[in-house]
């Protein structure tokens, strides 16, 4: 027999994790499902860093009685607002540490199919279980949105990967790897790899590698004026984006599209240039095809010039970020997938996240195009877990016994998601 609740969240990263915060604080009767900072702990490499500020390398709770910085001084631990680089250990042992104490009620599964059953929606787990649940949000990371470039469809599975496939590096040791792109996480897989005596050499589309700038509390009072610190970052555009994503939504559909492309683009952390002198650059280089040759992967680039090169290694890590679109959350069920009214393959949302099928709400990377670049970041989990769980709350003081929601085939009203 199925159980009900009235909120479920699908996800255990920050999103998730702050939205539940939020939602236990308010006593609303909800479940969330997933495994705690999952992406963190094991899709990213040990040894990296955070490109973010620690101001901004946080999660939400609604009495802020949490946030790194508490944490980091409760065990002794050094912590700055700007200029000292976040380890991913200690982001992730914080993260966990919030789990426990603000979601202990998280049920380690993963969500293999949700589908409408009247007005409630139907969750599948992973175990065989199912329950309803009047609403969904999905807190879903960036795992399900990762970007490989087609001519590395031509190599053999072995030959290549994605860089979120690898936590623990040590495979590489002493082997030829081309790690491809020109962001962070290239940059800190390259410097990692060459560090462990791996042989890798970075190759990017773009003519020049980026790196961000050290802040902190040597900035003028001039500098700080021109330029404000916020959670993204020095500069006018990158306050307005952090603190005001509901306004953000109500610029024209392509104007935001275009700016959340174009923001913050490839760059390593200002920390990392140092550790990079000894690593072979290839700047200027477009991908052109690749194929599996006696046992290795070989490269086919054009540069800038127009010259060719080929490149032999013994495996290609594609560190070519991320492409959050709805088709690619594979437990959607057909009807809801096609229920859903997109804006450049990502959901178009209401004012308080909710998508065009009633009750089913997305948080974080997937929502950048409605409320801004921030929502890329953890920084957006801090309005994403207000507005979702105040008007969560409100919704459900309204309609104690349902009625609001409705079948996914109902049509919807175009004034709430026009924009």
């Amino acid at each position: 027999m199925n159980t009900t609740t009235e909120v479920t969240i699908v996800g255990a990263g920050p999103y998730g994790l702050s939205i539940a915060a939020h939602l236990r604080h308010m006593n609303v009767n909800f479940r969330i499902i997933g495994s705690p900072m999952h992406t963190w702990r094991t899709h990213m490499p040990k040894g990296m860093h955070l490109k973010s500020a620690g101001l901004s390398a946080t999660l939400f709770d609604p009495e802020h009685s949490f946030t790194l910085k508490q944490y980091c001084r409760q065990n002794n631990i050094p912590y700055e607002d700007e200029g000292l680089p976040i380890s991913l250990e200690l982001f992730t042992q914080y993260g966990m540490a919030f789990q426990r104490r603000f979601a202990p009620n998280l049920e380690e599964t993963k969500l293999q199919c949700l589908r409408k059953q009247g007005d409630m929606f139907e969750l599948v787990l992973e175990n065989g279980s199912t329950f309803l649940s009047r609403k969904v949000i999905l807190a879903v990371g960036i795992d399900y949105f990762r970007y490989l470039p087609q001519p590395l469809d031509g190599l053999d599975k072995s030959h290549y990967s994605h860089s979120a496939e690898h936590h623990d590096l040590e495979k590489f040791r002493g082997k030829e790897v081309v790690v491809i792109g020109s962001g962070s996480s290239a940059i800190d897989m390259a410097v990692l790899l060459h560090e462990i005596e791996a042989k890798p050499i970075l190759v990017a589309r773009r003519q020049a590698l980026n790196f961000g700038q050290k802040e902190g509390r040597v900035r003028t009072r001039l500098s700080r004026l021109v330029a404000p610190m916020s959670g993204l970052g020095p500069g006018w555009k990158n306050l307005f984006c952090a603190a005001m994503p509901g306004l953000f939504r109500y610029l024209p559909a392509n104007f935001r599209v275009r700016v959340v492309k174009e923001f913050l683009g490839p760059s390593g952390g200002w920390f990392i240039k140092p550790r990079m002198k000894d690593i072979p650059i290839l700047l200027g280089y477009k991908l052109l095809s690749a194929k599996s040759v006696q046992g290795k992967a070989e490269l086919q680039f054009i540069d800038v010039k127009g010259e060719q090169h080929s490149i032999q290694v013994e495996h290609v890590i594609a560190a070519t970020g991320y492409k959050a679109q709805v088709n690619t959350i594979r437990f959607l069920a057909p009807e809801i997938e096609l229920a859903i009214q997109l804006i450049d393959k990502t959901p178009r949302l209401s004012a308080n996240f909710e998508s065009s099928v009633p009750g089913l709400y997305f948080a974080g990377p997937s929502t950048a195009n409605t409320f801004g670049p921030v929502m890329r970041f953890a920084l957006g989990a801090g309005f994403a877990s207000r507005t979702i769980s105040r008007h969560l709350h409100r919704v459900l003081r309204q309609h104690p016994t349902g009625g609001q929601d409705t079948p996914v085939r109902q049509s919807i009203a175009t004034s709430q998601y026009q924009r």
